[in-house]
């Protein structure tokens, strides 16, 4: 059960927050500027690169290297592919994963390496592996950690990870927006340079800015009713959140609102793109989970009885309505089974700036669920 009362009294939040989830969020702004400052110290702005890479691959644990893939991946296009190095192993734990460089990888390649812990001994391996491949090397960690060494000894480029004073207190979680961004701003600086990308000085700032704007219109101190990432985080309570997503950068977001809904709030969602969510959930919204499906949910007893759980879609589009757009026969086929929606649209700017403003909502609609539910 969702404590609405809890979303409008700040001090309630921040005793419900004890892993800093809320803190994290409304600092995003604050650590993409110190991650880009990392970058530029580290020598990414003056790199010469010899032309683009024929493959960018990204190894890392966990959600947040997962997320910088995935947007990375969108934002680059076809220009040169970014492809996720999965791992394996018997545990997520930092001594048991296993990354292997793919057999075709080559002087022709870069190796990505994103991790918030950088104690990963194969992660080490993977760095020396690509040295002796000839493949050219970034790494984004802690400094003074193996990993660090590692990179070092192999020639490459470490860019210590943005941290804050706090990281040290528990353990972060993956979903994390301040870890989130410590690690996707030097690689989007560093793609920057190489040409696959357009994130120079002034786009990340403006990123920054963007991210500070939504902390002040999100933060626990705005209504509900004039805070969209409380408004978000009521409407999806006793819901199944069906996430459709349209446009080049909402992808990334809506499949890292997901991931951040399981691991933060303990929610499950689905997640897809449009126009081909509407055939891939169709089923979904006509069958039990529909609003429709309950006739005698109206006369419910609220209190002793619990809610039945119902599909909600959650709409995010990354450009002003109008032009080529599957969204009318979204809230269409929402409506026509009377399922509610919820829809999230940026204000305009770059593909950045709309992507980080999608994210950093929903980032925080995630956290205010997890603590008005308990989780």
């Amino acid at each position: 059960m969702l404590d609405e009362s809890l979303l409008d009294s700040p001090e309630g939040l921040g005793e419900a927050d004890r892993r800093g989830l809320l803190r994290g969020a409304a600092e995003a702004g604050a650590r993409v500027r110190t991650a880009a400052r990392h970058a530029a110290e580290a020598g990414v702005r003056e790199l010469k690169p010899d032309g683009r890479p024929r493959a960018v691959l990204i190894a890392g644990p966990g959600a947040a290297a997962t997320h910088t893939a995935d947007l990375l991946g969108s934002l680059a296009g076809p220009g040169s592919p970014v492809i996720r190095l999965a791992p394996t192993g018997v545990a997520p734990a930092a001594g048991a994963l296993r990354w292997e460089l793919p057999g075709w990888a080559g002087s022709v390649d870069l190796l990505l390496l994103a991790t918030p812990d950088g104690t990963e001994p194969s992660l080490s391996l993977l760095a020396e592996q690509a040295y002796r491949r000839g493949c050219s090397v970034v790494a984004v960690a802690p400094a003074g950690t193996p990993l660090a060494e590692a990179v070092s000894g192999a020639h490459g480029l470490l860019v210590p990870m943005a941290t804050a004073p706090y990281d040290q207190e528990e353990p972060l979680a993956a979903s994390s927006s301040g870890v989130f961004w410590a690690l996707l701003t030097p690689l989007l600086a560093l793609l920057d340079r190489i040409g696959l990308l357009t994130a120079a000085p002034d786009d990340l700032e403006k990123v920054a800015d963007r991210l500070d704007h939504i902390a002040e219109r999100c933060g626990p101190a705005i209504a509900t009713y004039s805070n969209p990432a409380k408004t978000l985080a009521a409407e999806l309570a006793d819901s199944l959140p069906v996430v459709w997503t349209e446009g080049t950068s909402a992808g990334p977001a809506g499949r890292r609102f997901a991931a951040a809904l399981a691991e933060l709030a303990g929610r499950p969602a689905v997640v897809a793109e449009l126009p081909e969510a509407l055939a891939a959930h169709s089923a979904l919204l006509a069958g039990p989970l529909a609003a429709s499906a309950d006739p005698d949910d109206f006369f419910r007893d609220r209190v002793e009885e619990p809610p039945a759980l119902h599909a909600r879609v959650v709409l995010l589009r990354d450009r002003p309505i109008g032009g080529l757009t599957a969204a009318p026969g979204a809230r269409d086929l929402a409506l026509s089974h009377d399922t509610p929606i919820s829809e999230l649209e940026p204000e305009e700017g770059s593909d950045l700036e709309t992507l980080a403003e999608l994210i950093a909502v929903t980032d925080f609609a995630a956290v205010y669920l997890a603590l008005a539910s308990g989780a």
